[in-house]
């Protein structure tokens, strides 16, 4: 709702102060229609031959997320300490392949569907079954673990960022398409250069609102959501480092509260629940969670 606001105020401002020194919105509002589609048409055709449609399809779920914000909230980093809270436990206490049943099945496990949300996530239960598959076939070199579970972390925020290509390409070409705009507003209006001044004045107007709306367009909304984009992966992305933070201190031998501590120092601050507020959840936790 912040974008939406301060979107709002853009227009405001801009608009507002153009009114207030004495400017008239009717020739930009007679030629926005034109100019919007020839420089938005043209901007979103080049898009599409410059990405695939997956990354076109991820940058338009990604502008929804503006919107909705970050997908993990505070409850959700709650319910992912309690799960990893568990499973180190369980590993402590039973081995590994008590897991087994879990990590091989996790769309049917108990355990992940006492957490519906993370378990219906694409990356989250792969990401965990797969790191403890690989330990349980006896790779447990922490650093090995490690390196293994940072590429793929890379990898995933790197594809999580496709929409960086296109919301770059989308924010560089409205100026330039907005020359064109308004290059074909003067060569137009060089067709009727014996018009009237009036008339003349008007199609001049409308050219230069292309230049306009291609300047405004670049810097003031496709620059910032594209920034803000960008944000919302960095801090969805915490959520995961938390998952490596605490399997990788586990195979250094921390006890499981420990490892799960580790985790939990690694949640935004904004989103990062207490010692106290973890330790009181733990307690509650039922003891066949595992089971």
């Amino acid at each position: 709702m912040l974008a939406i606001g301060g979107i709002v105020l853009l227009f405001a401002t801009v608009f507002g102060g153009f009114i207030a020194s004495g400017g008239y919105l009717e020739p930009i509002l007679h030629a926005l229609p034109f100019e919007g589609i020839m420089i938005g048409g043209a901007a979103f055709s080049a898009a599409l031959v410059a990405n695939s449609m997956g990354t076109i399809i991820a940058t338009l779920k990604g502008l929804t997320g503006v919107i909705k914000g970050p997908k993990w909230k505070k409850a959700d980093y709650r319910d992912l300490l309690c799960l990893l809270s568990v499973q180190t436990k369980t590993i402590k206490t039973k081995g590994l392949m008590s897991l087994e049943t879990h990590i091989e099945k996790p769309h049917k496990s108990a355990l992940f569907g006492r957490f519906p949300k993370i378990q219906h996530d694409h990356f989250v239960i792969p990401f965990i079954c797969d790191t403890l598959r690989m330990i349980s076939m006896n790779l447990e070199d922490p650093h090995q673990v490690l390196d293994n579970m940072e590429n793929q972390l890379e990898k995933h925020h790197h594809e999580a960022l496709g929409f960086r290509r296109v919301m770059q390409f989308v924010s560089e070409s409205p100026p330039a398409l907005g020359i064109v705009a308004a290059v074909l507003g003067v060569i137009k209006t060089m067709g009727l250069i014996l018009e009237p001044p009036e008339v003349l004045g008007a199609l001049i107007g409308g050219a230069l609102t292309g230049t306009f709306l291609g300047v405004f367009l670049a810097y003031g909304i496709v620059g910032p959501l594209a920034t803000r984009m960008k944000g919302i992966v960095d801090e969805d992305g915490a959520f995961y480092k938390i998952i490596q933070d605490t399997l990788v201190a586990q195979l250094h031998g921390n006890a499981a509260r420990v490892s799960v501590e580790i985790g939990r120092g690694s949640v935004p601050s904004a989103a990062q629940p207490s010692f106290l507020e973890m330790d009181e959840t733990f307690q509650n936790l039922p003891a066949d969670m595992a089971a």
